[in-house]
């Protein structure tokens, strides 16, 4: 029989579709636990759906779980990640630290003892300098007097990051005393009631509801600044080994501190290294990413950040050892790794719908891979239908140019020089 797995996301994320589509491939039966209108749904991908609930969270994935009986969890975001650090812990409160759902969440993410610091950045940061990891010196800022005492140590530019966020908003780079001291209080301000509200109806994530609620404060963590590129890595673990990784190069992204869109794939021992011990340390299981920054002037790959769940990558199949989903069947089952057959020969990939939402007219869209799911024409459409910040003028509507090869159109007719051309309609 075919291992279960159950994808697990509080967030209408495009890139765990994709995923998902990657593990049926790689020979999973595939649940997923998600809000309703999910791009999900979309797909034949999935062998059964299970409604995720904003204000009952954790009733939802606990209610997932029971149904779809997994062999593993693949959280797609922090929200869904920090759901099943919650029902674990209070499995273990009601002295049910060996039920079935602690094993499982175990088996899916790694040691109990690590979920706390994953999302403690300081700490993380501390366990990474003790395992020979490189990274950048980070300390908790109680208050203002200790963020002009950093300063004065560390000067400028500097990062503020607070803890229990994630997709950067709690993230600010500061050159100046007063855009230091204005970050520190926001980013460690409860958040508005408001802001908080919208969050939960509209985006489904009510994790600052009860922040704003009972107005509690962020911890925040200053980081000294690391000049140089960014980079990524996306690890598939197993009981503290890795298994299979994806390093890249971050060549563009969404604004200062967004999502990456355009990646270049590249070779780093450093980065690789960094991976396996931090695996090892905190003996991971499933997916995992690490954010890095590579110095200027030396190419040394420096720590920042760790994603305790898969990340926008997870799903592309770049050869042996690259095929994370790959990977991870072959650990459940006790068979070898049977990888998908390699996407591309090239090394910089264009992120679909990522690329072309950040700009349709970007040059990475001529001559990068773009990684568009052809094979999945109504999941392309879905995407263009949600993309309403893009300009009507580079739109459906007009043929807009997706790859150097092929067209976007749902009525998928013939274009010229044998490519693919969709037809977009506009709304």
């Amino acid at each position: 029989m075919k291992p279960t797995v159950l994808v697990a996301t509080t967030a209408r994320w495009f890139p765990t579709t994709r995923l998902a589509m990657a593990l049926a491939k790689a020979g999973f039966a595939v649940e997923a636990v998600c809000p309703a209108g999910h791009t999900l749904g979309g797909t034949g991908a999935l062998d059964r759906i299970h409604t995720y609930h904003a204000l009952a969270g954790l009733l939802s994935f606990a209610s997932a779980i029971t149904v779809a009986t997994p062999d593993l969890i693949i959280p797609a975001d922090d929200l869904a990640t920090r759901h099943l650090h919650e029902l674990h812990k209070r499995e273990r409160i009601n002295r049910r630290s060996g039920t079935q759902i602690c094993e499982l969440i175990e088996r899916s993410l790694g040691a109990a003892e690590g979920f706390e610091t994953v999302y403690a950045r300081t700490s993380f940061m501390q366990i990474a300098h003790e395992e020979g990891v490189r990274s950048p010196k980070t300390e908790i800022i109680a208050n203002i007097r200790d963020l002009a005492k950093w300063v004065a140590r560390m000067g400028f530019p500097t990062v503020l990051k607070a803890n229990g966020t994630s997709g950067g908003d709690g993230v600010k780079v500061v050159n100046t005393v007063e855009e230091a001291e204005h970050a520190f209080r926001k980013l460690q301000a409860p958040p508005l009631m408001a802001r908080a509200i919208k969050r939960a109806v509209v985006d489904q994530d009510p994790t600052l509801v009860w922040p704003s609620l009972f107005r509690r404060r962020f911890v925040v963590n200053a980081q000294a600044f690391v000049a140089g590129r960014e980079a990524t890595s996306t690890i598939a673990c197993w009981k503290g080994k890795v298994l299979a990784s994806l390093h890249f190069e971050v060549l563009k992204k969404v604004g200062s501190t967004g999502h990456a869109t355009v990646l270049r794939l590249i070779e780093h021992s450093e980065m690789a290294r960094a991976a396996e011990n931090i695996a090892r340390r905190f003996k991971l299981s499933g997916l995992h990413g690490l954010d890095f920054m590579l110095e200027a002037h030396t190419g040394n790959a420096y720590l920042i950040e760790i994603n305790p769940r898969t990340t926008q990558v997870g799903h592309l199949s770049l050869g042996f050892e690259r095929d994370l989903p790959a990977a991870l069947n072959a650990a459940l089952t006790g068979k070898e790794i049977q990888p998908a057959a390699k996407i591309t020969e090239s090394d910089t990939i264009a992120l679909f719908p990522q690329e072309w939402a950040r700009d349709p007219k970007s040059e990475f869209l001529q001559f990068a891979y773009h990684d568009v799911p052809w094979e999945e024409p109504e999941l392309i459409r879905s995407c263009i239908r949600k993309a309403k910040h893009i300009p009507r003028s580079s739109r459906p509507g007009l043929a807009v140019v997706l790859s150097g090869d092929r067209r976007l159109d749902p009525v998928a007719a013939p274009a010229q020089s044998g490519s693919v051309r969709l037809d977009c309609k506009a709304d």
